[in-house]
């Protein structure tokens, strides 16, 4: 018989009752019935029911063990009473008679129990995560992402591409996040940067003639956390397709990830239309580039109602430039109490509240407004607003106004805060949107002009549309969204060199900081650069979604804490002062 195991945990039925067996594993629980004690046996396949009464030559043993102790046992399988099948396990219609234990690894007092799925701080888990990663949900999530990781390999390649390795080590990019540097030892004074993306080497290989390539690609960004977003590394499916147009790339893509969450999305349904929608649009109304389509609502601009109205706040508002008034229809969210609720969200958010219209049925029978904006702006104007939103008696409307952006996330929020509320968010479905139409460039903080995306995009109407006023470029960039997420950003590249160096010196990089940045990349394409675009898929983020998890942290085996520390292995640590020799480095104190 081998050293340490027969069958594994879950291989035993009824078809074994009789032989003799060894199994491995943790002790995952230890039940005493009064001169009988059972241990549930686990190892990575599943779990086994062991006994011994106190003629098992093993009773002795069994009474000091401790849960998580690593055992070898030895015994006879049993069926079970018909009143004891267990029909949720594999095993369930057996257990085993133990002859004999032996303690393979002892294990200390635990600092949080495997058995069970008791909340525990996040401290506690992630600096004890080999033992949180035995626990049975998160031992499920990160097979389900072995198990995807698996599925898109064979997917690509089904599909026709190649997978091809970049480099780890590399140059800094700009890809929209700070760096991870790598100092050099050999060069003194100089770093190498960790891939925020493989995006120029991807590029590369087009130009080298490879045509179809994917990697499952670790990329690497000094980034603040938050809960769908790791703060250091993460992975994504790396595509790149030369002789293309933006609908190659979306019919390529589609197949594969509506393929994965049919396959892995637990039977929850996967909606195979996915309409393209202007960035524009998506935030006009969704007040997201990412909106969750689950939810039926869709804001509308009313401020031509609101125009020298009553409604003193919108009437004075809108006398400004560049501002608006926008309406989120709330369907069977008509009343006061609704509305408070509503109020007390926006005031979460940091607003002094939002107003609102409620309709309800008057006296006469009719259909009447209600609220204080009602008041203010009179019965025609409200009509007008409840026949252009769509709504009737029962049903409601809040309203935010000013210039856009400074309210647009605020009302994609309470967007998705009413679609929950009123049970109007169609749960357990995947939808998905291509995000189409970005805008190449924006205006920063201090009014300079800067890419908004890709740097690396080709922009709508070529060397052309660089001509007029930024703003008003669009680029051929596109985003995937699925249930509020970015699941997939891409674009079709800027292959010509005119075109690239016309438009990065709109965003204040003269031809000189290129060629310097990016060389490589410029000179690759004055020797015969192919038509080429593609995208990335995070992982991290769909494994999330198949799992059903709001934490991106429950689907990564090894991730850091909110501060980017790895609590268990002591990262980031100080180096020592001979490394810091090596590398002509000094570390200044803290201010």
């Amino acid at each position: 018989m081998h050293a340490y195991r027969s069958h594994t945990c879950a291989d035993l039925t009824a078809a074994n009752a009789g032989e003799t067996i060894r199994l491995s594993g943790w002790v995952h629980r230890v039940r005493d019935h009064g001169g009988v004690l059972f241990v549930d046996l686990r190892d990575h396949y599943g779990m086994t029911q062991v006994l011994a009464d106190s003629d098992s030559p093993a009773f002795a043993a069994m009474e000091k063990l401790r849960a998580e102790t690593v055992i070898r046992v030895d015994g006879r399988v049993k069926p079970r009473d018909a009143s004891l099948v267990n029909p949720k396990l594999p095993t369930g219609e057996i257990e085993v008679y133990a002859t004999e234990i032996e303690v393979l690894g002892p294990a200390d007092e635990l600092p949080l129990p495997v058995f069970g799925d008791q909340d525990y701080p996040e401290e506690t888990r992630l600096t004890y995560r080999f033992l949180d990663l035995r626990r049975e949900s998160l031992h499920d999530n990160i097979m389900l992402r072995s198990k995807v990781v698996r599925s898109l390999r064979n997917r690509m390649w089904d599909e026709g591409f190649t997978e091809f390795q970049t480099p780890i080590i590399t140059a800094s990019s700009p890809e929209g996040a700070r760096d991870f540097l790598v100092p050099s030892r050999l060069h003194p004074g100089k770093f190498y940067a960790l891939p925020q993306a493989p995006q120029q080497f991807k590029q590369l290989i087009m130009v080298a003639g490879f045509d179809r390539y994917f990697q499952i690609a670790p990329c690497f960004r000094d980034e603040d956390p938050r809960a769908d977003r790791s703060p250091t590394d993460f992975y994504q499916l790396d595509i790149e397709m030369s002789f293309i147009e933006q609908e190659d790339v979306f019919a390529t893509v589609q197949p594969v990830i509506q393929g994965l969450f049919e396959e892995f999305g637990g039977g929850r349904p996967v909606d195979a239309n996915w309409p393209r929608i202007p960035y524009a649009e998506a935030l006009l109304k969704y007040g997201s580039d990412k909106p969750d389509l689950r939810n039926p609502i869709e804001m509308q601009v009313v401020s031509d109602h609101f125009r020298g109205s009553g409604f003193a706040i919108f009437a004075k508002l809108l006398e400004q430039d560049g501002t608006e008034v926008r309406a989120i229809p709330a369907p069977t969210g008509g009343s006061r109490k609704f509305a408070d609720r509503m109020n007390a969200f926006a005031q979460k958010e940091g607003l002094p509240g939002m107003g609102y219209i409620f309709w309800r049925k008057a006296d006469d029978g009719s259909t009447e407004a209600a609220g204080p904006i009602a008041k203010n702006i009179g019965p025609e104007r409200t009509e007008a607003i409840r026949l252009q939103l769509g709504l009737g008696e029962g049903d409601a409307a809040f309203f935010l106004g000013g210039k856009p952006e400074t309210f647009e996330a605020v009302a994609g929020r309470a967007r998705n805060e009413i679609g929950r509320e009123l049970g109007l968010t169609e749960e357990n479905q995947f939808k998905f949107a291509w995000i189409v139409d970005f805008p190449m460039y924006e205006k920063t903080d201090d009014g300079k002009i800067d890419f908004s995306h890709n740097p690396f995009s080709m922009p709508q109407g070529g060397i052309e549309a660089l001509n007029g006023d930024p703003l008003k470029v669009l680029g051929y960039q596109y985003d995937l969204a699925c249930n509020g997420y970015e699941l997939v950003s891409g674009a079709i590249r800027n292959h010509k060199p005119e075109i690239m160096f016309k438009a990065f010196e709109l965003a204040g990089y003269p031809a000189s900081e290129v060629e310097k940045r990016f060389g490589g990349m410029v000179k690759a394409f004055r020797y015969g650069a192919p038509p080429h675009g593609g995208c990335a898929a995070g992982i991290d983020r769909i494994v999330m979604l198949l799992a059903d998890e709001q934490n991106i942290r429950e689907v990564i085996m090894f991730p850091m804490n909110q501060r980017a520390e790895d609590l268990m292995m002591g990262a980031p640590s100080e180096p020592t002062n001979e490394q810091l020799r090596d590398l002509r480095l000094r570390v200044l104190p803290k201010e």
